[in-house]
């Protein structure tokens, strides 16, 4: 029975979700993406919870990745396109169309099978569903919308191009300094959301410091495999 508390754990995020779509129609911006913080957060640590209460031999047929994929669904796509358009971060046109192909492409994402492709050095297949963060960069950033549009169309199309990207928690190369960069990364975003209005100040800059690492790390591991 107390293994079925890590999938209530996971499915905790969903309920999260709801409160956040709530924040997102009422304006209230800054508490949508405190909720997405803790819905992260739940994604971090959910994983580890069902391998301590051993969930899969103890309830082999209920299965907790589909679960998990469902809710981080929700987390990390919808919810931040509903705050990308209710913020007026995209043009009144043809940016609605911009968030439709996020939501397309990323259910393509998770609907393939090698997305999450199980090796030495463990990756995602095509651009990862990061649509949370590229909301709080495109929120805090106001770049002009047609530029935030441009920027939503280009991921949504890397999530198709078969690049392999950095699965931060279970990649072996360089995993001391990826965790390290994540952690101090994670802080910088909560203290950025935590300001919000308030957008000045040098964190949300800093913190481009692991995006950037994250790339190049995921570039550089891509082209060693397909020299094997």
């Amino acid at each position: 029975m107390i293994s079925w508390l890590a999938h209530l754990y996971t499915a905790t995020g969903a309920v999260l979700a709801l409160a956040a779509t709530f924040a997102v129609f009422e304006d209230r911006f800054r508490d949508a993406f405190l909720l997405l913080c803790a819905t992260t957060f739940i994604d971090t640590t959910d994983g580890w919870l069902a391998r301590a209460l051993e969930v899969k031999r103890r309830l082999p047929g209920y299965d907790g990745a589909r679960l998990d994929d469902i809710v981080d669904y929700l987390t990390y796509v919808f919810v931040p396109m509903l705050l990308i358009l209710q913020a007026g971060l995209l043009p009144a046109g043809w940016g609605p169309a911009a968030a439709a192909a996020v939501l397309l492409a990323s259910a393509y994402g998770f609907g393939q099978v090698e997305a999450k492709v199980a090796t030495t050095d463990h990756f995602f297949t095509g651009f990862p569903s990061y649509w949370n963060i590229v909301a709080l960069y495109l929120y805090v950033w106001r770049w002009p919308v047609v530029a935030n549009a441009l920027a939503l169309t280009v991921l949504a199309l890397l999530v198709f191009v078969p690049i392999r990207y950095v699965y931060p928690s279970r990649t072996e190369t360089l995993k001391a300094p990826t965790l390290v960069l994540g952690a101090i990364w994670a802080v910088l975003m909560v203290v950025v959301v935590w300001r919000l209005p308030a957008t000045d100040g040098p964190w949300a800059a800093l913190s481009l410091v692991f995006p950037v690492y994250y790339t190049l790390l995921s570039l550089y591991l891509h082209a060693r495999q397909q020299t094997h």
